[in-house]
């Protein structure tokens, strides 16, 4: 849940899942206005958790998805201060007291397909091996050196021509998975290369 009493820059928070199979959703860059089928998207995913990754714009935006599911949030750049919200964030991800994952969750943290060396400072001292931050409103799925990074793409009104999509993670026994779902068509959202046509059906 969101911290009623976060003060400072950065904080520590925990999730604790039980079972073997976990999904979280990650979005970003909602801007007061996400996308209308963004709510129906993520019940949809039925997730543990939805990770918010800054610009939130309203925070009623919060309100709405903590009707879906627990929230964690930072702060955006467009975001004003608030007591609920802290600039970045660690999440500590558990399952029946094993720790899967440690996430750090903040708004600006890539430059192009690389972290920013604040980020990167950021998440070695939090021993994060996820990285979720988002700003660009550029979907993203790679690895800098030893991080893993995922920004979700906005569900927020578009800028350019960039997809609306939002971020969803994957927890079993084998692993994470990652991957985009494009709001307006529900589907998996894949990369397609400036220039390129659609596959023909």
């Amino acid at each position: 849940m969101i911290a009623k009493n976060a003060r400072s820059s950065h904080v520590r928070r925990s999730l604790h899942l039980r079972g073997r199979k976990h999904r979280l959703v990650v979005v970003a860059d909602t801007h007061g206005r996400p996308h209308p089928n963004t709510e129906a998207l993520i019940q949809k995913q039925r997730p543990d958790a939805i990770l918010h990754a800054g610009d939130i714009g309203d925070l009623s935006v919060l309100d709405s998805l903590e009707a879906l599911a627990p929230v964690f949030a930072v702060r955006g750049n467009i975001d004003a201060p608030a007591r609920e919200l802290s600039e970045s964030m660690t999440l500590e991800v558990n399952e029946d007291r094993r720790l899967l994952i440690r996430i750090l969750l903040l708004h600006i943290g890539q430059s192009g397909t690389a972290l920013r060396a604040d980020a990167r400072r950021l998440a070695a001292r939090e021993g994060a091996g996820l990285v979720i931050c988002g700003h660009s409103h550029l979907p993203f799925i790679g690895r800098d050196g030893e991080f893993a990074i995922l920004n979700p793409g906005s569900v927020g009104p578009r800028r350019f021509l960039l997809p609306i999509v939002l971020g969803v993670m994957e927890f079993d026994e084998s692993g994470v998975r990652m991957h985009h779902v494009d709001c307006e068509t529900g589907e998996v959202w894949q990369p397609v290369a400036l220039g390129a046509r659609p596959a023909q059906s």
